[in-house]
């Protein structure tokens, strides 16, 4: 029996659009770990990390808030539906330790000294080198988590279009300023 080619058919988006879905739901996950005190912050952040970006993709079409506000979800590779539970736990682990690294080393930014520690910057690495294979992949568009978890994110209807109502208010702004 022959696979169906549901990946051929989907609209894939660009890796620009999917590092600002992953923006705004870091930036919101980060922000209400950030209420937590210093020693319940990362487990708050891996919590909200589960809840955010696996069970509520699950529950909503494979849509997170930040999938949501720029109309894409995830799918699975092999059929072009919501992946499973299983699938999804696999890919948002591997991109949650990614961005743990990133809250981690933002949060040590600054040594009790009140010196810049530069070198904590360097757990950005693991995030860009993950991200990177999806610029570098021109047909499938595919980071190393979604190679992992057999996921491919597709373009959809459903959302907010924040990217494309953005955009408009650059041309109108832009047009604004020429006159």
């Amino acid at each position: 029996m022959a696979r169906p080619r549901y990946r051929d058919r989907l609209p894939r988006v660009p890796p620009g659009r999917r590092g600002g879905a992953l923006a705004i739901d870091f930036a919101l996950i980060w922000l209400l770990s950030s209420f937590a005190g210093p020693f319940w912050q990362v487990p708050t952040y891996i919590g909200l990390w589960i809840t955010v970006r696996i069970l509520w993709v699950f529950r909503n079409q494979g849509q997170s808030l930040g999938r949501w506000a720029l109309d894409m979800k995830v799918v699975d590779e092999r059929y072009g539906r919501v992946p499973t539970l299983l699938a999804l736990t696999r890919r948002e682990a591997m991109i949650g330790l990614c961005t743990l690294l990133l809250v981690i080393s933002l949060n040590n930014l600054i040594t009790p000294n009140g010196v810049p520690n530069g070198a904590v910057l360097l757990a950005v690495v693991p995030l860009l080198g993950d991200m990177g294979l999806a610029f570098g992949d021109v047909q499938k568009r595919q980071a190393f988590h979604d190679r992992i978890a057999g996921t491919i994110v597709v373009q959809t209807r459903r959302g907010y279009s924040l990217d494309l109502k953005l955009r408009r208010l650059v041309v109108q702004f832009r047009q604004r300023v020429r006159r």
